[in-house]
């Protein structure tokens, strides 16, 4: 059974993704990332508070120490929330928009990650503390496939990431968009992920291709709408980077390209391309 997030809900946030993340359930899609403006986060879900508890975040100099986990029963499900230090006490009803808490940026997070919501769902009877074993998430809105042909000037950064003009959002707030599938140019479906610094990503409102590719190039194979990334290497300009992180966006758009120390600035010309492996081939 997979938990369905709705429309409004999902336009509380400025941008979403079910695979860019290195935690287990986003592997499958079985949990989604949220990412409220500022520094507070709204709640996706309505219900009671079951229980908050603080957990040990990895040690890095960038991220708090601690991160915490919220648990709220939805009537169907049980929803587990993270890196949101709770405002909220178990016995508490909350509405969908309520103010949770204040967003930690915690040592789970890779250091160009922003602050987000980490949301996921379990069956009433399983355990809601495990990090693993929640139920598929699915998205009520249909994201636009934008086209991208690996080029695109530098508008925003930091030490670690560098996002793009291209593809540009074509309505800004109205909708949510992704980079494009490109199989054979036909732009099936979004990716999803991050390209290839996580094991695999996603391909959301695809047409059941067994194909993804990015600029050119062919990344992975989907099965379902998860895929599961070649052996690639991410350049910028000659130059290895990380990679590419891949989401859905609703207010602003663009190439967002990641690794530990990016050497890019604000106004440079970008080409990114991407090398396979010698055990992939190089269909499109």
């Amino acid at each position: 059974m997979a938990i369905t997030i709705p429309r409004d809900v999902l336009f509380q946030y400025y941008r979403f993704s079910l695979y860019n993340s290195p935690f287990d359930a986003h592997d499958e899609g079985c949990a989604i990332d949220l990412y409220p403006d500022g520094e507070r986060a709204p709640s996706p879900v309505a219900g009671e508070v079951l229980d908050t508890k603080t957990v040990q975040a990895p040690p890095k100099a960038y991220a708090a120490e601690h991160d915490h986990l919220i648990l709220i029963d939805t009537g169907d499900t049980v929803a587990r929330l993270l890196h949101v230090d709770p405002a909220v006490e178990p016995g508490e009803t909350v509405a969908v928009g309520d103010d949770l808490g204040a967003l930690v940026r915690a040592g789970f997070f890779a250091p160009w990650v922003p602050n987000h919501i980490h949301l996921g769902f379990r069956d009433p009877d399983a355990n809601p503390y495990r990090a693993s074993g929640s139920l598929p998430v699915d998205v009520a809105v249909d994201v636009t496939p934008l086209s991208w042909d690996g080029t695109g000037t530098v508008v925003d950064g930091g030490e670690t990431w560098a996002r793009l003009d291209e593809p540009a959002h074509p309505a800004p707030g109205d909708s949510f968009v992704g980079i494009a599938n490109a199989v054979d140019g036909d732009g099936s479906g979004v990716l999803d992920g991050g390209l290839p610094h996580y094991s695999g990503g996603g391909l959301l409102s695809g047409d059941g291709t067994a194909a993804a590719a990015i600029a050119g190039t062919r990344v992975g194979t989907a099965e379902g709408r998860t895929v599961t990334w070649d052996d690639l290497t991410v350049l910028a300009n000659g130059e290895p980077i990380t990679g590419i992180a891949l989401f859905c966006g609703r207010k602003r758009f663009g190439a967002k390209l990641v690794g530990e120390a990016i050497d890019l600035a604000v106004g440079d010309e970008v080409r990114v391309s991407i090398e396979r492996g010698a055990t992939g081939d190089d269909a499109t």
